[in-house]
């Protein structure tokens, strides 16, 4: 049986290390994307790409306005926080790739906008994995 993913494994072994991260990532957010549906926000698009960057979740949000999510698992905070593992360097690749969606969207392009945070960890003593939702992390 072939795959259409390149890999340097024999037939038959595990998926590559980068494909099962790809997957858990967009697990994530998937994850994040419904549960801002429940809070009452709207998917746009879902991994915007271009050459400045990637945003994983463009939302709107109730009061209309622009919300650029970055979905983020912390599998123990011994590396920081959700939003302090996303230094200037993220925090300027994510706008630059937000300009370009507004360039690309025109008829949102005027509204407001913000830049949300979604940090996600395991599951502690509950079974429900824990979200925590910072709104306007950074600008």
């Amino acid at each position: 049986m072939s795959s259409n993913f390149p890999t340097n494994k024999k037939s038959g072994d595990k998926p590559t290390k980068s494909l099962s991260s790809r997957l858990f990532g967009k697990k994530q957010e998937s994850i994040a994307a419904a549960y801002l549906k429940k809070q009452g926000l709207t998917l746009i698009q879902s991994n915007f790409q271009c050459r400045c960057g990637e945003i994983d979740l463009v939302m709107i949000d109730p009061s209309r306005q622009v919300v650029f999510v970055e979905v983020r698992y912390r599998s123990h905070l011994a590396y920081g926080t959700a939003v302090e593992s996303i230094g200037p360097s993220k925090q300027r690749k994510i706008r630059r790739a937000a300009a370009q969606f507004l360039l690309n969207n025109p008829s949102i392009s005027q509204l407001a906008c913000r830049f949300d945070v979604i940090g996600i960890s395991p599951p502690a003593e509950s079974h429900s994995q824990h979200i925590e939702w910072i709104k306007s992390a950074f600008y």
